[in-house]
């Protein structure tokens, strides 16, 4: 094979990885929360106020020349998830109020916390503020082909290695994930078995949630290293449409996420190639690729019994 194109292939499987990452965490994120029969629609504005939780406690802690900096920005930014994981829990599931309206201002509110914040902790600037990125891993220097496509992010590693089997696990070997399953599915016979339907989906919105922020958090504290008021981009909408197309099921949402980062890293490799196409098309083309899928996928898609119903006793 060609040396220029085994060095195209090598970088598109690397970046595809790289673009998948935050997806994999925030759709995981989702699957949780919606596994319980909670749609969790504030899933762009947690990701974009992970990012920038992340981000502004990380630049805090390096001035102050703490040696943990990007730790603590991480740490911040799970718990600005939670923290928004428990008031769309409170607005749902305790209030019981329209679950489509409630994420959509949740959307809001951590949209505009974030940029207000952003303006309050550093002001106005002409040259955004960055800080140094967590430093991606080197398992096998000098390969010449799983050397670049293994070179990433510890956060990409624990994405793909431990979050999502882990969470499939969870789901389908352990009680909780039983319980879990079965609030989702029938809230009324879990509640009848002795399960708090009200706690199981508080927990999975606000872990659902922690997940979605770390999404967020990959992209200032390790994609970037900076934070900028497009930094998501409509990812948080993207992964809605994964958690349908993966039908629920974790191991499914990993291939999801590496279709949609695997075209976003293609085009954005033509455009670089220079080829013939207009850059409208192939900057719309992950989102076009990600519609087709969800309309194939999506056809009699087994939705959780009790999506999107609030549960209250009788």
């Amino acid at each position: 094979m060609d040396a220029g194109l085994i060095a195209f292939w090598v970088g598109l499987i690397a970046a595809t990885l790289r673009v998948a990452t935050p997806l994999l965490y925030a759709t995981l994120g989702a699957l949780y929360s919606e596994r319980s029969g909670v749609l969790n629609l504030g899933i762009e504005g947690i990701m974009f106020l992970g990012a920038f939780v992340g981000f502004a406690a990380a630049a805090q802690a390096e001035s102050a020349g703490w040696a943990a900096a990007l730790w603590v920005g991480l740490l911040a930014a799970i718990v600005a998830g939670a923290l928004m994981g428990l008031l769309m829990a409170l607005l749902t599931v305790h209030l019981g109020l329209n679950q489509h309206v409630s994420g959509l201002g949740v959307t809001l509110l951590c949209t505009g916390l974030a940029l207000f914040g952003f303006r309050w902790v550093f002001g106005e600037r002409a040259v955004l503020p960055r800080i140094a990125p967590f430093a991606p891993l080197d398992p096998l220097p000098g390969a010449p082909m799983l050397g670049p496509i293994l070179n990433q992010h510890w956060l990409t590693y624990l994405a793909f290695l431990v979050v999502a089997p882990a969470a499939a696990w969870v789901l389908y070997r352990t009680r909780f994930g039983l319980r879990l399953r079965a609030v989702g599915e029938n809230p009324e016979a879990a509640d009848a078995a002795g399960i708090s339907v009200f706690r199981m989906r508080t927990i999975a919105v606000t872990v659902g949630s922690a997940l979605m922020a770390v999404g967020g958090a990959f992209l200032s504290l390790a994609q970037l290293g900076a934070f900028t008021p497009g930094i998501v981009a409509g990812r948080g909408w993207v992964c809605i449409a994964l958690v349908i197309f993966a039908r629920w099921d974790p191991l499914r949402a990993v291939l999801g996420a590496l279709l949609f980062g695997g075209v976003f890293a293609l085009q954005l490799r033509l455009q670089a190639q220079g080829v013939q196409l207009p850059y409208e098309l192939l900057l719309a083309l992950p989102y076009l690729v990600t519609i087709a899928a969800l309309a194939i996928a999506g056809r009699n898609a087994p939705y959780p019994g009790a999506y999107l119903k609030p549960y209250r006793r009788e």
